[in-house]
C-alpha cells in the first residue's frame, strides 16, 4: 500500500490512492480482521452483513487517514522525494500506531459491539415483554461512571437504550440482560438518562452514543476517522474532529464517497481455469462453500461465474453463470437423509430455478433419488446439478420427473 502511494507522481496527496488495488487489499484485510472478532457470535446473516459493511467503511476511512498522514514523509526537508527505503523506515511508527496500537482497541470494540448487537436482535423478538437491565462486570476494573449505571432497568422501547446501550467506550465490558418485570423495579427515565450522561461525560463528541443492534453497525458513523456530521450524512461534511482537523473537508468527503463505492465491488478468486468473482456483499457465512463450488465448476468447465450480492430482505441467487446464461443457487448436503435433500432443495428453489447441490454426506442413491424427485415435483426447479466425490451430473426437470429416473453409481464414475 505504501509502495502504491510512493509511486504516485506529484507533490500533492491524491485521495484516489484509496481505490488503488493495494489499498483495496489492505482495506479488505483490515475488514476481515475486524469481522473475525465476531465470527463465532450467533446472530442473523442479515445482522452479520450489516456489521461487516460498517467495518468496511471504517477500515476504508482509517486507511485514508493512514495514507494521508504518511504522505508528507515521502519528502525530505528540502522538498525532494526520498528513496523508498528511507520513506518506508520513516513511516514505520505510523504503521505501528494505526495497525497495532489502534487496531487492538478497535478489534475489542467491534467484538463488544457485535455481541451487543446479537443480544439486541434477541431482545427485539420479545418486544417489551421483559425489561432490560444494565450490568457491569462488578470488579475493580469497572469505570466509576459506568458503575453508576449498574442495574438500571428499563423496557427495550425506552429511548435510554438508543444512547447508552453498551459498549460505552473503548474496552467497555458492560452488558445488558433481560429481566422479569416483576422482579426488578423500573428505573425512572429521567434518572437513567442522568446516569447515562454522567457515564459518557468524557465522550464530549458523543462518539459512543449509539446502539449497534438498532443501527446494525459495529462502529458508529461518527468515529475517530470521521466527523460529527457523518451521523446524519452518508457522505461526511463539515470540519471538526480531532483526527480529521488537518484534512480539507473535500478530501474527507471524497474518500468517504470512494470507500462507499468500493463496497459495490467484485474481487477475483484465483482459479486455474475459467473465472470466478465474488461481490463484497456476498453472504459471509456461505462464502467459503460457495467459492469452493464455483471454483470446481470454473476449473472443470471453464465457466465464468459471479458470486452475487446478498441484499437484505430480498431473495437472491448465490451465483450468475455467465457461460450458461442463468442464475444458480448453491447448496451443500451434510445429512444422509431424504428429508435433508428435500430441505436444501426447498430453500434453494426460493432463490433460483437452477440448483447446484454438493453432496458431503454418505446418503444412499435411493434416498438421494427420492429427495430430488419429490421436491422437483412440488416446485419450479428446472435443473439440479449434483456434485459428488469430485464428479458431477446435470439433471433437467424432464429427466428428474420421468418414470425411469433413478440415480446410479455410474452417474459419478
Amino acid at each position: 500500500m505504501m509502495q502504491a502511494m510512493f509511486n504516485q507522481k506529484g507533490a500533492t496527496f491524491s485521495v484516489d490512492i484509496v481505490a488503488d488495488p493495494a489499498a483495496r487489499e489492505f482495506i479488505e484485510a483490515h475488514t476481515a480482521t475486524l469481522d473475525e472478532s465476531f465470527s463465532k457470535v450467533d446472530m442473523s446473516e442479515k445482522m452479520r452483513r450489516r456489521l461487516s459493511r460498517s467495518n468496511y467503511i471504517f477500515s476504508g476511512m482509517k486507511t485514508f487517514h493512514e495514507l494521508h498522514e504518511a504522505f508528507p514523509s515521502m519528502f525530505d526537508e528540502n522538498g525532494n522525494r526520498k528513496s523508498f527505503e528511507r520513506f518506508l523506515k520513516d513511516v514505520r511508527s505510523i504503521d505501528q500506531t494505526y495497525n497495532v496500537n489502534y487496531l487492538r482497541a478497535e478489534y475489542n470494540f467491534v467484538n463488544a459491539s457485535a455481541r451487543a448487537a446479537a443480544k439486541w436482535e434477541s431482545f427485539a423478538e420479545d418486544g417489551d415483554r421483559y425489561n432490560l437491565q444494565y450490568r457491569t462486570q462488578s470488579d475493580d476494573k469497572v469505570r466509576p461512571e459506568h458503575a453508576a449505571l449498574n442495574r438500571v432497568t428499563l423496557p427495550p422501547s425506552d429511548p435510554f437504550w438508543e444512547e447508552f446501550y453498551p459498549p460505552n467506550g473503548w474496552n467497555c465490558r458492560c452488558s445488558v440482560v433481560q429481566v422479569l418485570k416483576s422482579r426488578y423495579p423500573t428505573t425512572p427515565h429521567d434518572e437513567a438518562m442522568g446516569l447515562g450522561e454522567m457515564a459518557l461525560q468524557r465522550d464530549t463528541k458523543g462518539i459512543f452514543r449509539f446502539n449497534p443492534g438498532k443501527q446494525e453497525k459495529a462502529i458508529p458513523d461518527y468515529n475517530p476517522y470521521t466527523i460529527r456530521r457523518c451521523r446524519d450524512c452518508d457522505i461526511a461534511q463539515g470540519n471538526s474532529g480531532k483526527l480529521v482537523a488537518s484534512i480539507p473537508d473535500s478530501e474527507l468527503c471524497q474518500a468517504c464517497r470512494i470507500v462507499r463505492e468500493m463496497q459495490d465491488y467484485y474481487s477475483e478468486i484465483p482459479v486455474s481455469n475459467g473465472k470466478v468473482r465474488i461481490h463484497t456483499t456476498h453472504g459471509v457465512a456461505e462464502a467459503k462453500e460457495n467459492i469452493s463450488i464455483a471454483r470446481y465448476l470454473a476449473e472443470k468447465y471453464g465457466y465464468s461465474i459471479d458470486l452475487l450480492p446478498n441484499p437484505d430482505n430480498q431473495k437472491s441467487a448465490d451465483s450468475y453463470n455467465h457461460t450458461l446464461g442463468y442464475e444458480q443457487e448453491y447448496k451443500v448436503n451434510s445429512t444422509p437423509t431424504k428429508s435433508a435433500i428435500d430441505k436444501e432443495l426447498r430453500k434453494a428453489a426460493r432463490q433460483a430455478s437452477h440448483i447446484v447441490l454438493r453432496i458431503d454426506s454418505s446418503i444412499s442413491l435411493e434416498e438421494l433419488t427420492r429427495g430430488i424427485r419429490g421436491r422437483v415435483s412440488q416446485s419450479d426447479i428446472q435443473e439440479v446439478t449434483i456434485i459428488w466425490g469430485g464428479k458431477d451430473i446435470a439433471l433437467s426437470r424432464e429427466t428428474i420427473l420421468s418414470d425411469d429416473f433413478k440415480m446410479q453409481q455410474e452417474d459419478f464414475a
